[in-house]
């Protein structure tokens, strides 16, 4: 056989197989809409018919005789039989495994927890399953989180609720026995009306704070400064309260580094974590804050004397509303303080946690290392 013929050979084999693709093309373009399994009938049925048509184009351009192409047909033909039945089987084999994919699905649609199919699958389809595995588990723990936050929403609007209502209640009170000239010392009724509209401002204000946290909208002015000042600032600012409370405030283990933070916010980072300390640690406790660095970043710490936290209670310490178990004495203010925290320290790329240590907790902060001065 020449060159030329192995060449006319090829053209009219590929010229036949390309008309049968063509058409099979068209086909699964007609078919995508359909089941797997017509998909991979058409398939196999197209390699099959493409193998023959490209025989009897070259049968007809090489003159084969009736016996030979009769042979080479019926071979064709049988092995069209075996693939079609094969690409029914496995087609039908790869939907049921869908099917049963998609039923497992949907019951973590529904709310439920996502149960891979028993049955051995495909490649594919064991990825699929895989991945909706693991999207099922961060369903649950969302679900879990939003119960969560509508839990801390509403024991949040109680508390509010309570701690509005008492104060006004007083500040009516007050505000009559002005009116109707009641009052045996009318300069203690105004000074006490000011310590309650003071004490209502300031609730407000940390509800406004928590809002914007809350929105992403709290707005930083990030400047380099000195943690020494700025916990020592915190000391004086608290140091009235503890006076007021008999606790001892300690400072000595604050090293000077430097960190890049909004002032004014972490100033009240610093103040509110020492409030709660105060208030928390009993008369002749001590409340001890320390700086150091560590590999994360620099860490504040607030010890208290508070006699530890349940430890049920830890992961819900920065919840918004918290106020501690029922089996403690709830302090002043509606839970807002350390939720503030958390929010201003996440807002600076740090985190705050809390753990028990002998006596009491301990509260820190850990912020990102300050940048090199170019």
């Amino acid at each position: 056989m020449t060159v030329r013929d192995t060449l006319l050979i090829a053209l009219y084999a590929f010229a036949g197989a390309a008309a049968t693709g063509l058409a099979g093309a068209g086909a699964l373009r007609l078919l995508r809409r359909r089941s797997l399994t017509a998909s991979l009938a058409v398939v196999s049925t197209v390699g099959v018919v493409a193998m023959l048509a490209g025989t009897l184009a070259v049968a007809w351009a090489m003159f084969l005789s009736p016996h030979d192409l009769t042979v080479v047909t019926l071979v064709v033909a049988m092995a069209a039989v075996v693939s079609l039945g094969t690409a029914l089987v496995l087609g039908r084999w790869v939907v049921a495994r869908s099917r049963e994919l998609a039923v497992a699905a949907r019951s973590f649609g529904d709310g439920g927890d996502f149960a891979a199919p028993a049955a051995p699958a495909t490649a594919e389809l064991e990825e699929l399953s895989r991945e909706l595995a693991a999207t099922s588990a961060k369903l649950a723990a969302s679900r879990e989180r939003e119960r969560a936050l509508e839990t801390s929403r509403r024991e949040l609007v109680a508390w509010i609720s309570h701690d509005l209502r008492t104060p006004l209640a007083g500040l009516r009170a007050m505000a009559e026995a002005l009116e109707d000239g009641v009052a045996a010392d009318p300069d203690r009724y105004l000074r006490q009306m000011r310590t309650e509209v003071e004490r209502l401002g300031g609730m407000v204000g940390d509800l406004f704070e928590l809002s914007r946290i809350h929105a992403g909208a709290l707005p930083l002015a990030p400047a380099r400064l000195s943690l020494y000042d700025l916990v020592s600032d915190a000391l004086a600012g608290a140091d009235p309260l503890a006076r007021e409370h008999g606790v001892r405030l300690v400072g000595d283990e604050v090293e000077p580094l430097p960190v890049e933070v909004d002032g004014k916010e972490m100033s009240r980072v610093l103040g509110n974590l020492l409030v709660n300390a105060i208030r928390r640690t009993p008369a002749d406790g001590t409340v001890a804050v320390a700086a150091h660095r560590s590999p994360d970043g620099v860490v504040v710490s607030v010890s208290d004397g508070c006699g530890g936290i349940p430890e049920d209670d830890l992961p819900r310490v920065f919840d918004t509303g918290w106020r501690g178990s029922h089996a403690r004495t709830p302090p002043a203010g509606a839970g807002l303080g350390l939720a503030i925290v958390r929010g201003i320290v996440e807002a600076h790329a740090g985190r705050a946690t809390v753990r028990n240590i002998p006596g009491g907790c301990r509260f820190e902060v850990t912020l990102p290392n300050a940048p090199t001065p170019s």
